[in-house]
């Protein structure tokens, strides 16, 4: 156990806050938007620490590359379920977004035992941006004449997500003789 691992750790233990904070008060409080938010942002920023202070540092363990997409997923499908609930997203983005989510990591799973970890990709790492701060878009109290660079923000997010996850497919298949 390392400092990057316990950062992960702390951001799938952070997530069910984030959510309690996106419904408080029915989800339309202009306070609890911010926190929630903010919230979401930390656990967020945590993930980028803990990635570079585990190359930095040399402490980079399969247990980190296995965990961290997986927290990764808990918290940007929390964010995305919520909203959606609250009414802010369609349901049909936040289903593109974990089916291929939940797809990556059973993939990933399943070629664990004959070839290690599959790191997350480049492709990977800008899509759990645009995830990320495209979600954190429909949390945030935004003035309605954001909402198209909100969409077509969110619009990019999900390109990339059926994009990236075509890519892992594409790559453990042709692999996997």
């Amino acid at each position: 156990m390392n400092i990057p691992n316990l950062l992960t750790i702390f951001r799938i233990v952070a997530t069910p806050w984030c959510g309690y904070a996106l419904f408080k008060n029915g989800g339309s409080d202009y306070t609890w938007q911010i926190i929630a938010w903010w919230s979401f942002f930390i656990v967020g920023m945590t993930d980028i620490f803990d990635g570079r202070l585990a190359r930095k540092t040399n402490q980079v363990t399969a247990f980190g590359a296995f965990l961290d997409p997986i927290a990764d997923k808990l918290s940007i499908g929390t964010a995305l379920v919520g909203v959606t609930i609250l009414g802010r997203l369609p349901w049909w983005v936040t289903s593109i977004i974990i089916i291929r989510e939940v797809s990556v990591t059973v993939l990933r799973l399943s070629v664990v035992r004959r070839r290690g970890v599959i790191p997350a990709s480049k492709g990977g790492k800008l899509k759990t941006f645009f995830q990320g701060f495209g979600t954190g878009f429909y949390i945030l109290p935004l003035h309605s004449s954001l909402h198209t660079a909100r969409d077509l923000f969110m619009a990019v997010a999900v390109l990339l997500t059926v994009g990236t996850g075509f890519d892992y497919f594409k790559k453990a298949l042709t692999k996997r003789s």
